[in-house]
């Protein structure tokens, strides 16, 4: 039975580079900002439209300030475990880009050879369409060796703030995960990740003027800039631990000593026990005044886990490779200093495996673009990886 599916997916499969070409096109072609919750649950609604037409039910999970969590369900009954044993099979991706709203219309779609461009092409609407047409061939033949769950997301790439809980609920059903991120460009996929905090310090100073009142002021941009030069010092190269203040905003005027500043601090970290040495460090930094007079406060406003392999994931990733080679690529596993939500759900206890959607590169950049020729044959490899798991 299961044989028999295999050859009719694979073969389905190998037909619809086009169909996929197609449905792509559209979702790249809508804006889909993590900030813009009507355009990232526009994106939703054409994953909604293309389930439906395959006889796939879907779930439309609310959130109140990104886009919806779309939850498409295949489950025939075969392959269930009893009792509370993790039984599904989930394929995960997010549907928000890091662009600003209009991109789409500045930078189209567009082709030229095998390659596709346009503003999140690989990362990851991509993994998306490739998620849709797994589903779709294992509803149109059977043989998934239990239930499969399909989770679109609409906020990762700000930390996934809404939709964390419930990629942690789905963690907690999965037997296994296969994050769609786009493969990276020699082919290989993700086995590990940094974790990442986003957070943003705040400071006060005391506005005067800068030529009539000089010694009255206390600037914030002062403090700014010392703390900066502190938080930077806490990089460690050889642990793996980076820190870069990547946005800064303060002052009034050019001649008003500043009252105000902020800056937005990006952590990464290897081992799960670094991020709480680094933010106690960060804190006694954001706590100490050196410019006299000055206050400040931290938020932490995103958070990713570290992806990191259990011998449950590297069993995993053996099953993927000997799929893949069936599918024409020979993936490496490879540490990636990037973050996902695939750290969420590995953090949660399911072996998980990121980056296995097409591939790509430049990701974030007007240079942006998907290697055509990867989408079906991925897409073959998710689908034969999750045949050779055998009944839960």
């Amino acid at each position: 039975m299961i044989m028999a599916a295999e050859t009719d997916i694979i073969e389905w499969l190998s037909t619809q580079r086009e169909s996929m070409i197609q449905v792509l096109r559209e979702m790249v072609d809508t804006d889909g900002g993590s900030y813009d919750k009507e355009g990232v649950d526009r994106v939703g609604a054409q994953v909604a439209r293309f389930m439906a037409a395959q006889g796939i039910p879907v779930e439309t999970l609310p959130q109140q300030k990104h886009g919806d969590c779309i939850r498409a369900v295949l489950d025939d009954g075969s392959g269930i475990s009893g009792g509370n044993t993790r039984k599904n099979i989930l394929l995960m991706g997010h549907r928000d880009t890091v662009f600003p709203k209009g991109e789409p219309t500045r930078r189209p779609f567009t082709i030229e050879g095998d390659r596709a461009f346009g503003p999140g092409v690989a990362d990851m609407k991509a993994g998306l369409v490739m998620n849709m047409f797994v589903l779709a061939a294992f509803r149109k033949f059977g043989g998934a060796p239990g239930p499969l769950v399909a989770l679109f997301t609409g906020d990762e790439e700000i930390g996934s703030p809404e939709g964390r809980p419930v990629i942690e609920a789905e963690a907690k059903a999965a037997r296994v995960v296969f994050n769609s991120e786009p493969g990276r460009p020699n082919g290989g996929i993700v086995t590990g990740r940094k974790g990442g905090v986003f957070s943003v310090f705040d400071i006060e100073g005391k506005a005067a003027h800068s030529g009539g009142n000089f010694e009255a002021g206390i600037s914030a941009i002062g403090e700014l800039a010392a703390k900066i030069t502190a938080i930077h010092a806490l990089t460690d190269l050889k642990r793996g631990i980076t820190l870069n203040v990547g946005l800064v905003t303060g002052g009034q005027s050019v001649n008003t000593v500043a009252p105000h500043a902020q800056g937005q601090i990006d952590l990464r970290y290897v081992e799960p026990a670094d991020r709480e040495e680094v933010m106690a460090k960060i804190q006694a930094i954001i706590d100490k005044s050196f410019v006299p007079g000055t206050r400040a406060k931290l938020t932490i406003k995103g958070e990713f886990l570290p992806l990191t392999q259990s011998p449950e994931a590297a069993k995993l990733f053996a099953t993927y490779r000997v799929a893949a080679s069936e599918s024409g690529f020979d993936p490496s596993g490879e540490f990636s200093g990037g973050c996902a939500d695939s750290g969420f759900t590995a953090a949660m206890g399911a072996p998980t495996l990121c980056a296995v959607g097409p591939v790509g590169g430049k990701a974030h950049t007007p240079e942006e673009y998907l290697e055509l020729s990867s989408l079906v044959p991925r897409a073959q490899a998710v689908a034969r990886a999750i045949l050779k798991l055998g009944p839960g």
